[in-house]
């Protein structure tokens, strides 16, 4: 079950934050082995002041258009799956909305399974 935050600057296309979100869950469901309809998205906008960041660290090119995204999932996955997710979000990407490679960063936050309520306040992993 993993959620999807995704920050961005503000007064980006109204179709853009939709658009990410189905190609981060896309990725997901392909790499990750994530079940359909486990999407758990929030979406983050803030004013670019809000929204800082260094545009050449580790050699990248960003823009105003960086585009944060940070998946909390459960500690099950090795460097191998890690490493297709990371490549298929930034294709995706890429594709649609159409993001340069530069401006996508993703940073996965591993937990272990007894870490989740889905509601109800019932650890349903254990």
């Amino acid at each position: 079950m993993p959620l999807i935050r995704i920050s961005m600057r503000r007064g980006r296309p109204a179709s853009e934050p939709a658009a990410i979100v189905d190609g981060v869950y896309r990725a997901m469901r392909e790499t990750f082995e994530v079940p359909e309809d486990d999407l758990f998205a929030v979406i983050h906008q803030h004013d670019p002041d809000e929204f800082i960041f260094n545009a050449r660290y580790f050699g990248f090119e960003r823009t105003a258009g960086l585009v944060i995204i940070q998946i909390t999932c459960n500690n099950s996955r090795g460097v191998t799956q890690k490493k297709a997710l990371f490549a298929k979000i930034a294709e995706n990407l890429r594709r649609e909305p159409g993001l340069k490679p530069d401006d996508i960063f993703i940073n996965l936050i591993e937990t272990a399974r007894e870490n989740w309520s889905f509601g109800g306040g019932i650890a349903q992993y254990v």
